[in-house]
């Protein structure tokens, strides 16, 4: 089933899993990825104090306004998410051997995911939202992480807690507290309940 948009939806974003929420919910959408160093603005955060939050709301606000001009009247949704674990901030792990440094660090503890989204209509800010998730990995095992690790691969750094929930990563955790599609990178419920209000899905 598909849904009719009334105008151009464009997400910012080169995310596959973004993209597939969009095309499983029936929502026709145009890929745009911003050409964007988010590193820029990250360090920004760091030296101003930042909260993580403050931080991702920054870095999705970027995404959709370097996105926003290519696309009069579209609607551009731009998102980002980061992950906070005692008081830290964690990229993405750039080897599968950061990737299992990190589980062994999760294991036994809880971290939480911050999900922002920004939907933006030429000059106008229509949604800024941002979810959060905690989520508690259950002890891990030595053996159970190289098993997960190779079963994953290169996939496992292409998120920043090394898993995805939908997959193989369901695995890791004994409790999940929080919206589904935060988790995934992209809360829907509160995107579409705008684009209803736009007129642009079926109310």
């Amino acid at each position: 089933m598909k849904f009719s948009v009334a105008a151009p939806v464009i997400l910012a974003s080169g995310s596959a899993v973004r993209g597939a929420l969009l095309r499983q919910a029936g929502v026709a959408f145009i890929a745009d990825p911003p050409d964007l160093d988010e590193s820029i603005i990250k360090n920004a955060g760091l030296a101003a104090g930042d909260t993580v939050a403050a931080v991702a709301q920054n870095l999705a606000e970027a995404k959709a306004a370097a996105v926003v001009e290519k696309h009069p009247g579209g609607y551009v949704i731009a998102a980002d998410q980061m992950l906070e674990f005692d008081g830290r901030w964690l990229d993405k792990p750039r080897t599968v051997a950061e990737a299992g440094a990190r589980l062994r660090e999760f294991s036994g503890k809880s971290h939480q995911l911050i999900t922002a989204v920004v939907l933006r209509k030429d000059e106008q800010t229509l949604l800024n939202y941002t979810g959060y998730a905690k989520l508690s990995v259950r002890p891990l095992s030595d053996a159970f992480i190289a098993a997960y690790l190779e079963a994953m691969g290169d996939e496992v750094c292409r998120s920043v807690g090394g898993y995805q929930l939908e997959g193989l990563g369901s695995h890791l955790f004994d409790a999940v507290e929080g919206d589904f599609f935060t988790i995934l990178g992209l809360p829907l419920l509160p995107l579409f309940t705008v684009f209803r209000q736009e007129g642009i899905l079926p109310a």
